[in-house]
């Protein structure tokens, strides 16, 4: 047990997420975090319609945002709506663009 120094400072605990956050910013991840979180909000984002026939895969360092489709029809309907989506997706102030979506068919 390492024994404590008296002239140490005593440090008051600092809540986990300003830890990770510090981190996350410290090591230039923050933006890339924050670009990701389209996955989870994807159905907030594109609605529950399109939600429902599609998953959001990953977002790569470029911006591609790859999302797996249940049908040809809806891949050919929603590369369509790539402006629309791509204008939704990236409405979020400060959040690092999304620049294309790729879209593939789900196995």
């Amino acid at each position: 047990m390492r024994k404590r120094d008296p002239n140490e400072k005593k440090r008051k605990p600092e809540p986990l997420a300003n830890v990770l956050g510090s981190f996350l910013k410290d090591a230039k991840l923050d933006e890339r975090v924050e670009q990701a979180q389209v996955v989870p909000e994807w159905e907030s984002l594109v609605g529950k319609q399109i939600a429902s026939v599609t998953k959001p895969i990953s977002v790569t360092l470029d911006g591609t945002l790859f999302v797996s489709v249940k049908t040809n029809g809806w891949m050919t309907e929603l590369s369509l709506m790539e402006p629309q989506l791509l204008r939704a997706l990236n409405a979020k102030a400060g959040r690092a663009r999304i620049r294309k979506i790729r879209l593939q068919l789900m196995r």
